[in-house]
């Protein structure tokens, strides 16, 4: 009975002595536990800490320029206060004096900007677009690639406009050297335009509320179909529309159905006159390329800054349309149907725009190029287009 009664005790103390251990381990189980919870909750603490003084910083900034400018904050920048960072400019005039200067330093009044390279022989046709312009209160820049800037004086407009001077370069060389988005993320709308277009049936403010109302990124006005140049279908005015976003035609090499999902059928301008919106550009300067000066082959990539679907932010504007005069001044003679000949010490002579073109053709050849092996380098990149693709035809059999 004694044997029994110690074993039994045995027991009862070797069941205790396991509790005690087992209450031990699970006294320690909790500490760590909390040590790790409050490791955690300093964690989120300071992320979200980082996050909100993050963003706090970026709106100070234009939304172009905050990641940029958050890093520069802490390194090239981080000698300087933020409230005294500027981080975009702009292509207004300002005066040496003025004398209530104190209350328009900060007056910002244009909102859009029209910019074309210009020649003195076509004098006359920039002067009507530029007034027209002017009225609906645009800022101005002209490129000179003919060297000739003293010619624009007499009229009356001529100080009001920025005035660029590079001797034989493209609308592309400036735009890509001069409307760098810093520069121009003051505008709403940028008209980057070329010299050799009537404008008697275009107003740019009703142009605009077009735009605005359809939610066009990248748009242009339509072409008059007795212009003496027209390149794509699309780009011919619809008499009986205000604007659209596709055509249909399937005559030509290029057949455009109701299938079409791409450019030149949809989701496209062409590179004479395009207007971007202030998100569109920023990403349109982007694709141009530094030396391929001619910009062939840009006009069929524009649709990826379209900031969306391409086929519904991308459009042309009918009811305000324009002429395509088709005057080679660059290079050219300044008349649509005279050649160019330049005369060589020692060589034959040759025919200038020919030169043009076949080192156009070479550029268009090298940019795509260039695209193809950016798609296929990044492997991270997908084709946004693909998905829109599908959405849509999955919608049509649902319709159907």
């Amino acid at each position: 009975m004694r044997t029994f009664q110690s074993w039994n005790a045995l027991v009862k103390k070797r069941n205790a002595l396991f509790e005690g251990g087992n209450c031990g381990f699970k006294m320690n189980q909790l500490r760590f536990m909390g040590v790790i919870c409050t490791v955690m909750l300093f964690i989120v603490y300071r992320t979200t800490n980082y996050q909100y003084l993050k963003t706090e910083m970026e709106t100070k900034f234009h939304p172009f320029e905050t990641v940029k400018d958050y890093r520069l904050h802490n390194g090239k920048l981080g000698g300087l206060p933020r409230g005294i960072m500027q981080a975009r400019s702009d292509l207004e005039l300002r005066p040496l004096w003025s004398s209530n200067s104190q209350s328009k330093v900060s007056v910002m009044t244009n909102k859009n900007l029209l910019a074309m390279p210009v020649g003195i022989k076509q004098k006359d046709n920039v002067d009507d677009v530029v007034k027209k312009f002017l009225a609906a209160n645009f800022s101005i820049i002209l490129f000179h690639y003919d060297g000739n800037v003293d010619g624009w004086w007499d009229l009356g407009w001529g100080e009001k406009a920025v005035h660029i001077v590079a001797h034989n370069q493209t609308k592309w060389w400036f735009a890509k050297r001069f409307l760098h988005p810093d520069i121009v993320s003051v505008y709403d709308y940028i008209f980057l335009w070329d010299e050799d277009l009537g404008v008697e049936h275009f107003d740019p403010i009703r142009y605009l509320r077009i735009v605005k109302s359809e939610g066009l990124e990248i748009s242009q006005p339509a072409l008059d179909p007795n212009s003496t140049e027209i390149h794509h279908r699309i780009t011919i005015r619809a008499k009986k529309k205000r604007f659209h976003r596709r055509v249909y035609d399937l005559r030509g090499k290029t057949k455009c159905s109701n299938s079409s999902e791409g450019p030149p059928c949809t989701g496209f301008v062409e590179g004479m006159a395009p207007v971007f919106s202030r998100s569109a550009w920023y990403c349109a300067w982007h694709i141009i390329q530094n030396d391929l000066v001619h910009g062939w082959g840009v006009d069929m990539k524009l649709g990826y800054c379209a900031q969306g679907d391409r086929s519904k932010k991308v459009g042309v504007v009918d009811s305000e349309y324009i002429v395509h005069k088709g005057i080679q001044s660059l290079g050219g003679t300044g008349h649509p149907t005279m050649r160019t000949t330049v005369k060589r010490h020692g060589a034959p002579s040759f025919d200038l725009r020919t030169e043009i073109r076949r080192q156009s053709t070479w550029e268009h050849k090298v940019f795509k190029e260039r695209w193809n092996q950016a798609v296929e380098e990044d492997k991270g990149w997908v084709d946004p287009f693909i998905n829109y693709q599908r959405r849509s035809r999955q919608q049509k059999r649902q319709d159907n």
